[in-house]
């Protein structure tokens, strides 16, 4: 039977207290950490604040995983970037048809054409504009306009776990208040066009704050195995260059697309030491390993990650070899799921060309992805914090709440 958390109850608590206190306070969207001016203060006074999770309060006052001072030069150094490091705001698509009727579909397709937004961003920016084209004249036509448009988007592709999981919290964190069916309908349309367009800035930025969070884990003279491509092990990996540290990668080949031949040009690019190793040498040379550094199709209610086919066989040598096993994934990768083995997973299924004809009687194994169980990951980079694996449940309710 499912239990809820303790930090959850407690935080239940504390918003009780909050809205008997102040029942008129303006309701606040925000998925990113607290201001880093005023971190420090919260964490030193946890009960100053009830928004924040009960589990960062614990974790700060005695763990110290996350600390205040992390997350402030995280954010610091996000806004200190200049206009050529900065991450730039994805231009609105052009519609090749002014005159065509709006479709999420194809508004989808178009943000998706730019390379570096990943999918589920895309169909943030697609549900946004969902609100903008809406000529609906009540919420509730609204609400039901955008549910449609983003059970279209789920249904587009069934074997993408992040984008059902960004148009959840997308769904969940813009129409999450009642207080909008009392206010008049263009103004409530436009804090929800206003909520939709600050989620997506969030997300964009997710990337970054994750990039500056695992710096302290990248050491000199490291050695670091990366599987896949990853645009957030990228820019982890970029921003370490950037800072001048001196590393070297094993990246794997990554059959049968060859995710790992792609990866290394792009960090030969950034003059950074590159090896390519076929798959099956991984444990080979696992010794000469400092560290794993993954990305994350998804990561789910155990605190495990689904990821690129090989992850988890990755993870087991690394395990056993005493290897610290890093995932980085984005806060809209967090998805309500619970696999307990590798059939619990809805089939992603690839075409694979071995080069040679197969004869039609031999079965061929085409999954593109693996579940890789949280007892094989040692931390989660992402732009909520770094996180242990033991505690993604009580993030996905704060998420969720």
């Amino acid at each position: 039977m499912w239990q809820r958390s303790a930090s959850f109850i407690l935080d239940q608590q504390y918003q009780r207290q909050n809205d008997l206190a102040s029942s008129s306070n303006q309701e606040v969207l925000s998925l990113s950490p607290p201001p880093p001016s005023s971190m420090a203060d919260n964490f030193q006074n946890p009960n100053s604040n009830p928004k924040i999770s009960a589990y960062y309060q614990t974790r700060a006052a005695h763990h110290a995983v996350v600390t205040s001072d992390w997350l402030a030069q995280a954010q610091a150094a996000v806004g200190r970037l200049s206009d050529d490091q900065a991450p730039k705001e994805p231009e609105l698509p052009i519609a090749s048809n002014p005159g065509k009727t709006f479709s999420v579909i194809d508004e989808f397709n178009n943000w998706r054409k730019q390379p570096d937004l990943a999918e589920a961003v895309a169909a943030i920016r697609a549900l946004a504009a969902v609100i903008r084209a809406s000529e609906a004249t009540t919420m509730m036509e609204l609400e039901i306009e955008l549910k449609k448009a983003s059970d279209s988007l789920k249904s587009s592709d069934t074997t993408s776990i992040s984008l059902t999981a960004g148009c959840d919290l997308f769904m969940r964190y813009v129409t999450r208040t009642s207080a909008l069916e009392y206010e008049e309908f263009n103004s409530a349309k436009s804090r929800l066009i206003e909520r939709a367009e600050k989620f997506g800035e969030i997300s964009c930025k997710a990337r970054r704050i994750i990039a500056m969070l695992s710096q302290d884990f990248i050491f000199d003279g490291c050695t670091i195995l990366v599987h896949g491509f990853s645009r957030v092990v990228l820019e982890v990996l970029k921003t370490a260059a950037q800072n001048k540290k001196l590393f070297r990668v094993f990246c794997t080949e990554g059959r049968p697309d060859r995710t790992g031949l792609r990866f290394s040009n792009e960090l030969t690019k950034l003059d950074v030491p590159v090896k390519l190793l076929i798959d099956s040498a991984v444990a080979y040379t696992m010794d000469e390993v400092d560290m794993v550094l993954v990305g994350a199709d998804a990561v789910v209610e155990s605190g495990g990650i689904i990821n690129m086919m090989g992850t988890y066989q990755i993870a087991l040598v690394a395990h056993s070899m005493n290897k610290p096993v890093y995932a980085a994934a984005e806060s809209y990768k967090f998805a309500r799921l619970y696999p307990l083995d590798q059939k619990d997973m809805a089939p992603a299924l690839r075409p694979i060309d071995f080069g040679v004809p197969i004869p039609s009687k031999v079965e061929v194994e085409r999954s593109a992805r693996d579940y890789t169980p949280p007892q094989y990951l040692t931390l989660l980079f992402t732009d909520l914090g770094v996180l242990t694996p033991s505690v993604v449940s009580d993030e996905l309710i704060q998420l969720y709440l």
